[in-house]
């Protein structure tokens, strides 16, 4: 079975677009190079031919990519309603035990993680950590260096 591809609502509008801007305005662009380097003459030594090419197939390749995931995809209410145990889609304020920080994140699928975004994976060690648990709950966050706890304040 192949796996799932999680997504909020706002992750797959992404995903269709890009499907979208890559069949209606990128494929056409690079058809229009490979014309125009065709013009040019003999194919065997044409630099912009050969680059058309490489892109086209770059663009097919993603095309294909963009079209098996969404053709796996299963979307999360990330409905903004207050929740009682965390679960993906919801953003979570949460306390650094050893920092004494407050950080709000928000869980979502691999694909849309983005940390610039405090978008984190719900494969992340953070994510998996904090997955079922309630505002209260103070959990360790297993990772790669050193352990830490944390403690939820608000689920979103």
């Amino acid at each position: 079975m192949e796996k799932e591809i999680i997504l909020t609502n706002e992750g797959l509008n992404e995903l269709k677009e890009e499907l979208s801007n890559l069949i209606n305005v990128i494929r056409p662009q690079v058809i229009e190079e490979l014309v125009e380097a065709r013009a040019q003459g003999d194919l065997s030594e044409n630099a912009d031919y050969d680059a058309a090419r490489n892109r086209q197939a770059e663009v097919e390749a993603r095309i294909k990519e963009v079209e098996g995931m969404l053709s796996k995809v299963k979307i999360i209410d990330d409905g903004g309603k207050k929740s009682s145990e965390v679960k993906v889609g919801n953003s979570v304020t949460f306390s650094n035990a050893k920092t004494k920080k407050d950080m709000t994140i928000k869980i979502v699928g691999a694909i849309e993680a983005d940390p610039f975004e405090n978008k984190i994976s719900n494969e992340s060690p953070l994510a998996k950590a904090m997955l079922g648990r309630s505002v209260g709950d103070t959990m360790e966050v297993r990772e790669l260096k050193e352990p830490y706890k944390i403690t939820i304040k608000e689920i979103k």
